[in-house]
């Protein structure tokens, strides 16, 4: 009776993990090869030689992607098994060659002499990154996101080629955690490259859209680092998931926490005075006002409301799907609109255009909305947090205004009022256990004022 013997190599990979052998037993055969399958060695059982699988009662991300890789490991040795079991099955008994076992588990894994004669080249590492993009069929803001790291990783590459004089290419199996924390000084660093290093960034773009196409990139913030490292770990679990690679470059990899300030929003009061200033001079930019009135009434990202149109009324409401949430759980946000919001819109009821307002481009709506505050007279002096010193500044409102601001209008003054965070999200979209709402706990300034005077 054929026995098939499990155990773990006593070397490590450069992640650390230690790699299955078999051990194939069979009257006078006896033969072991390497199964090309890691795992970390505390999840081998040694008596029952298997690969355990936690089963964790609370997942965070990292458990998750662990318990998934595990899973995935397993299946593997077990198809890999079968494999073997259904090859020795049908073989001639008396005639196994010594090198059988091994030209089995070559056999599994497409290649050596089984390999067909035009065997396909293993794809590049940004010839799989494509792949995954068109596989995961992600929404046009997601993908336009993944390319900006996309091209991030391209300049890395081309710098290390350069800065190092040696031809050097990213490749699935071969990137470590100290690549990743190299690419994470790069991001870190890239703004102060660009002027010796032109060629890189006049060959991948910093920013790329149909406004405005800019080389240099900008200095990142903690928080930027970790959105782009965020998608390069989906990326990777993705490679995990569909067995392009083995490799877990982000297990030893600790990122730096992200760092957010408190929110800061107009009040009411500062949003009514905005509608209420007199723009007849500037017809162009009252538009704009109007729109970013209407945005503070609705609490939607810009994204979404460039997509809104006429048919986007219901019943007198807004009603929308976020396009953040597109590709997860997606949900309808339904906002009924207050005499104001249907005032703004019963002024461009004659508006030919297919969008519901007329909209300019995201960045001239940005630079438009800093006009419009400075000329409603809405400068107070506010504290902001620096994502990229991480340090406190003092600047007048008017010039940190975006279209965000918007949307912290009407979250802020909301939450104001009602102090619950499922009310509140179920207009605005957000998430029932969003961390952004965290930052709308801050006591009031009135509130804090009350406090005070009682110990006068």
């Amino acid at each position: 009776m054929a026995t098939i013997y499990l155990s773990l190599s006593g070397k490590s990979d450069s992640n650390s993990q230690k790699e299955i052998r078999i051990r194939f037993k069979h009257g006078k055969i006896d033969q072991q090869v390497k199964s090309n399958i890691f795992i970390p060695a505390e999840h081998w059982d040694h008596e029952t030689q298997q690969i355990i699988i936690p089963n964790y009662r609370l997942m965070n991300y990292e458990k998750k992607e662990l318990k998934q890789y595990l899973s995935n490991q397993r299946e593997k040795l077990n198809t890999l098994l079968s494999v073997i079991n259904t090859s020795f099955n049908e073989m001639d008994k008396s005639n196994v060659g010594t090198d059988w076992l091994k030209d089995c588990i070559d056999k599994y894994y497409i290649r050596g002499k089984y390999a067909p004669v035009e065997e396909e080249q293993k794809q590049s590492f940004f010839d799989t990154f494509d792949d995954f993009l068109k596989k995961r069929k992600l929404s046009e803001v997601r993908e336009k996101n993944f390319m900006v790291l996309k091209r991030a990783l391209q300049r890395y590459e081309m710098f290390i080629s350069i800065s190092e004089k040696r031809a050097y290419k990213l490749e699935l199996d071969s990137i470590t955690t100290e690549t990743i924390e190299g690419f994470e000084d790069f991001l870190c660093n890239e703004y102060t490259l660009y002027d010796e290093y032109k060629e890189i960034y006049n060959k991948f773009p910093a920013i790329v859209n149909t406004q405005r196409k800019t080389p240099k990139p900008q200095q990142r913030g903690i928080n930027t680092i970790n959105a782009l490292f965020n998608k390069l770990r989906a990326f990777f679990n993705w490679c995990l998931d569909n067995e392009k690679t083995t490799n877990r470059p982000f297990k030893n990899y600790e990122s730096k926490p992200d760092l957010y300030g408190t929110p800061i929003y107009i009040t009411i009061e500062e949003r009514n005075k905005i509608y209420s200033t007199d723009f007849s001079k500037r017809p162009n930019l009252a538009v704009q006002r109007d729109i970013f009135i209407f945005q503070c009434l609705i609490g939607c990202r810009i994204s979404d409301l460039y997509q809104f149109t006429k048919k986007s009324i219901i019943n007198g409401a807004i009603e929308y799907i976020p396009r953040k949430t597109k590709d997860g759980h997606p949900i309808t946000v339904r906002v009924p609109l207050n005499s104001i919001a249907k005032e703004i819109i019963k002024k461009y009821s004659d508006y030919e255009g297919e969008t519901l307002l007329p909209y300019i481009s995201e960045q001239n709506y940005n630079d438009a909305i800093k006009d419009i505050f400075k000329l409603s007279e809405v400068t107070r002096i506010v504290t902001v947090l620096n994502s990229t010193t991480r340090k406190e500044e003092k600047k007048p409102i008017n010039e940190i205004a975006s279209s965000h601001l918007a949307r912290r209008c009407f979250v802020g003054n909301l939450y104001k009022q009602v102090k619950d965070p499922n009310l509140v999200g179920a207009l605005s979209g957000h998430k029932e256990v969003s961390k952004a709402f965290a930052r709308y706990r801050e006591i009031d300034e009135e509130i804090k004022t009350e406090l005070v005077k009682m110990l006068e």
